[in-house]
């Protein structure tokens, strides 16, 4: 079963789109820091939007107060979001070269995974590569 919340912020930002997996193999907090992350990446938060407070999105989320202060240690430890005492937390500024570092991490979790693949199930890494370049200039 899986909960949907769209966070309204209350200061006329843009909402704040969470999908909690119940059946996920991922903890909460780790799928609200990757899905916050996400919304960074790709523009849907900007540098120094307010996020909700820890207590709000827990309480929208019928989640413990714990749970969604770990997710925000994990951002903020990332680098994606800081929290001023007594102000809330914010979207952190983002430098370009940091956002790419996150992106070809991504892309070198799923080339791992795909070489795993490959080996497992005998598919030469000619042929991988192959594809791979095939998708990419798709892209184009």
């Amino acid at each position: 079963m899986n909960q949907y919340t769209r966070y309204e912020q209350y200061k006329g930002g843009d909402p704040i789109d969470i999908l909690i997996g119940n059946s996920s193999g991922k903890p909460i907090y780790e799928q609200i820091c990757q899905q916050i992350k996400t919304q960074i990446m790709d523009g849907t938060l900007t540098a120094g939007e307010a996020l909700p407070s820890m207590r709000a999105l827990a309480k929208e989320l019928h989640l413990s107060v714990i749970t969604v202060q770990r997710a925000y240690e994990d951002l903020t430890r990332d680098g994606f979001i800081e929290t001023v005492s007594g102000k809330g937390s914010f979207v952190a500024a983002q430098n370009q070269e940091f956002i790419r570092e996150e992106r070809l991490r991504e892309a070198e979790g799923l080339l791992q995974r795909a070489a795993e693949l490959g080996r497992s199930h005998g598919i030469p890494l000619e042929k991988l590569t192959g594809i791979l370049a095939l998708f990419y200039e798709e892209g184009d």
